[in-house]
């Protein structure tokens, strides 16, 4: 990864020929760049390949363009920032920046709700079943989530980009560049064990992310 950077600065042409460079290295690769003082142009690259699918999975959640904005922004900005902790077998850059967005733009509904509840100048009342709900999602949450860390990488990947991206089988073919098959095949055996998995943590209904 080092090399890659250190290709790049070297070069002649400046940052347009570092720039055009950058589009043939690996999102990992870019993720290392990133991570470094002169990643600016790398985050700009990781942008093009992926800022308008984040932006659609922001708009899914938020239905605000402006909103959607600010999510993707601050999940690249947090790229910016975090790139070095990236632990590629965590799963692939894409689902890590694309559930990064999802998580920003789930933020913003929330916050958009508890700003229409409370008056101006007033605390909101606090209502206990709905703080209890809250409590019982986000645990259900945490269970899927770790369930989901136990399936091998490339069945984790096609259930987290169908749910956050809300792409169909044949969308999700294009955007992993293999068969319309595998993919069916990924995510019927993801999940068949990610049921397993919750029905063993107690967990009978839907699954939620």
């Amino acid at each position: 990864m080092g090399d890659d950077r250190e290709r790049l600065t070297a070069l002649p042409g400046g940052k347009e020929a570092a720039a055009r460079a950058l589009v043939s290295l690996s999102d990992e690769a870019l993720l290392a760049i990133i991570a470094t003082p002169e990643g600016d142009l790398a985050l700009a690259e990781l942008y093009d390949r992926y800022g308008k699918i984040a932006y659609g999975l922001a708009y899914r959640v938020l239905r605000d363009s402006a909103l959607a904005e600010d999510a993707v922004q601050e999940a690249f900005i947090t790229v910016w920032r975090t790139a070095g902790t990236y632990i590629r077998e965590r799963g692939k850059p894409r689902t890590w920046l694309l559930t990064l967005v999802h998580r920003r733009a789930v933020d913003l509904v929330r916050r958009e709700e508890r700003r229409r509840v409370a008056e101006p100048g007033e605390e909101p009342t606090p209502t206990t079943p709905a703080a209890e709900e809250e409590a019982t999602l986000r645990d259900r949450r945490r269970a899927v989530q770790g369930a989901l860390r136990q399936l091998p990488a490339d069945q984790r990947e096609a259930l987290e980009l169908a749910y956050y991206c809300g792409l169909t089988q044949t969308e999700l073919a294009e955007q992993l560049g293999v068969p319309l098959g595998t993919v069916k095949s990924r995510m019927f055996a993801g999940l068949r064990r990610l049921g397993d998995l919750l029905r063993e943590a107690g967990l009978e209904a839907e699954p939620e992310l």
